[in-house]
């Protein structure tokens, strides 16, 4: 029978298979969560996104970049209050200011702007809509449920927007409408993540 080996012994076999990192994972271990951390910094206090790069090195900026450029495109989302609104105004400033291809960056941002118009107002017509249909088509169901076991005589009103089904089915219809604008606005963030 072979030796049982203990789990430290198997992942010290694994790691000398893995070998060395290089000085350069070593750097990106080390650069792209500051990067992210400066990024956070930079939508929530505020801070100048220029001044905090230039404190870096040439060969350390490119990781610090593309922490920055993640967390960034990260807080980009659908415009759905007035905070979201601010905050992808701020993470689209910020990645106008890491990105280099400053056209193709903008080119992005004009077919996102379409998608965020959209939400905004074709896109809240249609979600009013969809309420409206919901709410109405759950009154229908409660008072028909009602006359089945009370009878037909009594008048009992029901605010369905507080029953918990009913929020339940509209916020998965609420996902369903968002989904598409989400798609959307995916496909737009990973197009951002391939610019330079």
């Amino acid at each position: 029978m072979g030796d049982i080996k203990s789990a430290i012994e198997i992942a010290m076999e694994k790691a000398e298979r893995l070998g060395k990192a290089t000085d350069e994972e070593r750097l990106e271990w080390k650069y792209v969560p500051e990067g992210e951390r400066l990024a956070a910094r930079y939508i929530k206090q505020d801070c100048n996104l220029v001044a905090e790069l230039s404190q870096y090195e040439e060969k350390t900026k490119k990781y610090v970049i593309q922490g920055v450029a993640d967390i960034l495109i990260r807080n980009i989302n659908l415009p759905k209050s007035n905070l979201v609104k601010r905050t992808n105004k701020r993470a689209m400033e910020g990645l106008k200011i890491v990105k280099s291809d400053k056209a193709s960056v903008e080119n992005v941002y004009s077919k996102m702007r379409r998608i965020f118009e959209h939400y905004v107002g074709q896109g809240e017509q249609q979600r009013k809509q969809a309420y409206q249909s919901l709410k109405a088509e759950f009154e229908a169901r409660i008072q028909q449920a009602i006359q089945q076991q009370l009878g037909s005589f009594v008048g009992i009103r029901i605010d369905v927007e507080r029953q918990p089904q009913f929020q339940e089915e509209w916020r998965k219809l609420l996902l369903q409408l968002d989904s598409q604008y989400v798609m959307l606005l995916d496909e737009y963030k990973q197009e951002l993540l391939t610019i330079s």
